[in-house]
């Protein structure tokens, strides 16, 4: 089997905790992942405060095959993720030449001042590569084993586009849904049973409401469809023999 890739989040953003801005990158994110096949597998939201984020990144960077942060790469003063991830990687956070220059131009052909809040979009750490920018320009950028990125998720979904062709990818998981009459408290122990049975694949439980009755809704996942197989049978007839006794 194929290696099994991984990945976590760092949102970034005194905004986001507040509820002033109201996330749209960690679905976007996932669902990228889940077709990649690289399983998601853990997602921090942070203030703008250094330590929490080189503290973030630097605990997840050394679990997951993938790091991405999304937020506090603009011209603000309190946008600091540049400077965070730089002091994670104990390296300087700088001007980068060629970053530098992008913007530059940009902002000159449209007769836009080039003023001190703009050059900080143009600071990154030191041995950083480009993310491309096609919306709005100023680059995102990776060190090692991490991806920054805007947090304005048209912006953050453009630059993860950029991203995704370069991965590793991993197998993907397969996925069947059994619906069942019954609630979690009847089925709660057998199927605890069934997963303990099938270690190769995970079980969820997910209650329903539609057109006035309650119901749940059993996923089954695995990466082998042997296994997925084996568990979805064994579910059928646990929920065969209850609702035979009822």
């Amino acid at each position: 089997m194929s290696e099994i890739v991984t990945a976590a989040m760092v949102v970034i953003g005194d905004e986001i905790l507040s509820g002033r801005t109201k996330d749209r990158n960690i679905g976007h994110l996932a669902d990228m992942m889940s077709a990649a096949g690289i399983d998601l597998k853990e997602v921090r939201i942070v203030p703008d405060d250094q330590p929490a984020i080189v503290e973030a990144v630097n605990a997840l960077r050394a679990r997951v095959t993938y790091v991405f942060t999304t937020g506090g790469i603009g011209p603000t003063h309190d946008d600091i993720t540049a400077d965070a991830v730089a002091a994670a990687f104990g390296v300087p956070c700088e001007y980068d030449a060629a970053a530098y220059k992008l913007l530059e131009d940009h902002y000159a052909a449209r007769g836009i001042a080039f003023n001190e809040a703009r050059k900080r979009m143009a600071r990154m750490p030191r041995g950083a590569a480009h993310i491309g920018n096609p919306i709005s320009v100023a680059p995102g950028f990776s060190i090692g084993n991490v991806f920054v990125m805007a947090g304005v998720p048209s912006i953050f979904q453009a630059m993860l586009d950029n991203v995704v062709p370069t991965l590793k990818t991993g197998v993907k998981l397969l996925s069947v849904s059994i619906p069942s009459p019954l609630p979690e408290g009847t089925i709660g122990g057998p199927l605890g049973e069934i997963q303990e049975a099938h270690p190769d694949t995970v079980i969820g439980s997910y209650p329903k409401y539609m057109d006035g009755k309650f119901w749940t809704e059993l996923v089954v996942r695995s990466r082998s469809e042997a296994a997925l197989q084996a568990a979805k049978t064994a579910i059928e007839e646990m929920l065969d023999r209850l609702l035979q006794r009822s």
